[in-house]
């Protein structure tokens, strides 16, 4: 079976990013193959954070970036709770991370994701049992 895999946002947005075809090109083929194995994880943080760059920054049409939604629900959401936020803030305080990717690290964390994929964090840390991997680190 494979590993759990958390998708940060920006995993999201550059599997819209024509301007960046390398990274595209990455985002794409990664969210393929957790799609595949079953083992992509989203919370709704990430989406929430994923349609606001897709309408405000990407000025993407609010229709497509609604199908994009359907498609990213088709991976296991996990919501945002309370106590979920008490973790991020707990990681946020104790381990110096900025307070939304500490939530993203908690909701990987709760959803059991042994893997987190993200641009925003240190590539190669472990925190709390969740390994942060760069998929656009030499491409």
């Amino acid at each position: 079976m494979a590993t759990r895999s958390f998708i940060d946002t920006n995993i999201l947005v550059y599997a819209e990013a024509s301007d960046e075809p390398a990274k595209q090109k990455a985002a794409l083929a990664l969210l393929k193959q957790l799609y595949e194995d079953a083992s992509g994880v989203l919370s709704t943080q990430v989406l929430q954070e994923y349609c606001n760059v897709a309408l405000k920054k990407l000025k993407l049409p609010p229709q497509y970036v609604r199908a994009q939604l359907d498609l990213y629900e088709q991976f296991d959401v996990i919501q945002v709770t309370p106590a979920i936020i008490r973790a991020g803030l707990d990681l946020h305080q104790i381990r110096s991370v900025a307070f939304y990717d500490a939530i993203v690290l908690a909701s990987a964390q709760t959803a059991g994701c042994r893997l987190l994929f993200s641009e925003d964090m240190n590539t190669g840390e472990t925190v709390d049992g969740v390994r942060i991997i760069n998929p656009f680190a030499n491409p």
